[in-house]
């Protein structure tokens, strides 16, 4: 597939979380998942394990399964003393932007099965029986999943890191015939064509005030 002209700067600044922007009537073909996921295996893995498992789900009715597990843990969310904390800034700059991504969030929560695909990384072993530092378990997955994503972006597809299933991941496991004891999943990312390829760089707090040299 023709990738989307986009410098590396223009690349790493614009892969945002698309929700509202999925064209969930466009089809998604299995061949620029799988150019997608060629890029994902040259991530940095610990020990060069690629211990990693990429599961992709395109089944109507195991997504809305898998969609009404997340719906129940947005709800929770939504209503949480942690949702109204961020959706309620005292930054003028940020306030206006939660509003946004809550809206946006809300949308795929009540739409999630309609996206054409589920992609679901996972990982070998259980996160509860790593004994050493959690973050090396992860390391070992997420960079991949981003090389992903990016890869997904130039080529004209949206995707969302979200997690809101993981709550359900046993049960998740078992729509999916995944080994629960075996295999950790770590996000859910919902990939769809994206409406209109322009998208800008998100609004951040400035560098200055999380820089920090030498020490904290």
């Amino acid at each position: 597939m023709t990738a989307l002209n986009l410098s590396v700067d223009e690349l790493l600044s614009t892969t945002r979380a698309v929700r509202k922007r999925l064209d969930f009537e466009r089809t998604v073909g299995i061949d620029v998942i799988k150019e997608c996921l060629e890029m994902a295996l040259q991530a940095p893995n610990g020990s060069n394990s690629q211990n990693w498992h990429f599961l992709i789900v395109t089944e109507l009715s195991k997504k809305q399964k898998i969609a009404e597990f997340y719906r129940q843990v947005w709800e929770e969310y939504s209503k949480s003393p942690r949702a109204a904390d961020r959706l309620h800034q005292d930054d003028p700059v940020l306030a206006p932007v939660q509003k946004r991504i809550f809206s946006s969030a809300e949308y795929l929560a009540q739409n999630l099965e309609k996206t054409p695909i589920f992609f679901i990384p996972c990982i070998a072993g259980r996160v509860e029986q790593v004994s050493g530092p959690i973050a090396g378990f992860h390391a070992s997955i997420i960079p991949a999943v981003w090389s992903f994503m990016l890869a997904a972006r130039s080529r004209g597809l949206g995707t969302c890191w979200t997690t809101f299933h993981l709550k359900y991941e046993k049960e998740v496991a078992a729509i999916l015939e995944i080994p629960f004891e075996k295999i950790t999943q770590v996000a859910l990312i919902p990939v769809a064509y994206a409406i209109g390829t322009k998208l800008k760089a998100a609004a951040r707090k400035p560098l200055k005030e999380v820089l920090h040299l030498e020490s904290c």
